[in-house]
């Protein structure tokens, strides 16, 4: 089975599902058979890719998975869409325990056996639908911004994680920090870094994701910044922390 990395900060605007849309493509392109699972009701993963989302989300709906899953321009990268429908939202966001454990399930028996890896792009919050992803994922990338408060939201999510992990000991683990939107003329965006390096070590992703307008307008243009501007600062960084991502197997 592949390795699932659930993409995760209950802060919104942190890069969160820009970095799983251009880790997906990156991994993708090293040759790896990779599947971005879109779990955001926001279904910004979705169009970030040029795909429409679903009428009724894959894991809520009677269709089997891998007639859910659909193509895209990149090679080796599947996706598994995501949906807007209200009910299908509201069930995601509202299912209990039991039932969670029947997605993650039925997302394992349908998909995992055809991919090296699977991403899923969960919405920014600490509800039951990101906890059903952390239950599901083998490992969790958190993206974080350079501000003040980035600890703060840190501690808050690793508190989640750790209460995962409990219930289902020895399968997730914390799979890196990534900082974002990474400023080097701030004094802050410096602060930032020290501490969190100096409080998590190794865990933190020696990769930066830095500013970028280029990161900014890939998505109005359906393309992870990998093929809208492969010179770009953001496009060498995200090839730089798929090549991290693989190190860490």
């Amino acid at each position: 089975m592949g390795r699932i990395l659930c993409v995760a900060n209950q802060k919104g605007g942190v890069g969160k599902t820009t970095t799983a849309v251009n880790l997906a493509v990156g991994l993708a392109k090293s040759g790896a058979r990779t599947l971005l699972v879109d779990l955001d009701p926001q279904c910004n993963a979705t169009g970030g890719l040029g795909r429409k989302p679903s009428a009724r989300h894959p894991l809520v709906s009677q269709t089997p998975l891998r007639e859910a899953v659909v193509t895209t321009a990149t090679p080796n990268l599947d996706l598994l869409p995501g949906s807007r429908k209200f009910e299908d939202v509201e069930f995601l966001a509202g299912a209990d325990a039991e039932q969670s454990a029947t997605l993650v399930r039925h997302l394992e028996a349908g998909l995992l056996n055809f991919y090296d890896f699977v991403l899923i792009d969960c919405p920014p919050s600490l509800g039951q639908l990101t906890r059903t992803a952390l239950a599901g994922a083998t490992e969790v990338l958190m993206p974080i911004q350079c501000e003040y408060f980035a600890m703060e939201g840190l501690t808050q999510m690793i508190e989640v994680i750790r209460d995962v992990m409990q219930r289902n000991p020895r399968r997730l683990r914390f799979g890196g920090i990534l900082l974002t939107m990474y400023d080097h003329t701030l004094e802050l965006t410096h602060e930032v870094d020290a501490e969190v390096r100096d409080f998590f070590g190794e865990i933190v992703y020696r990769t930066v994701i830095p500013r970028d307008v280029a990161v900014s307008e890939a998505p109005s243009h359906g393309l992870s910044v990998l093929d809208y501007d492969p010179r770009a600062r953001g496009a060498r960084a995200y090839a730089e922390l798929c090549l991290e991502v693989l190190e860490r197997e």
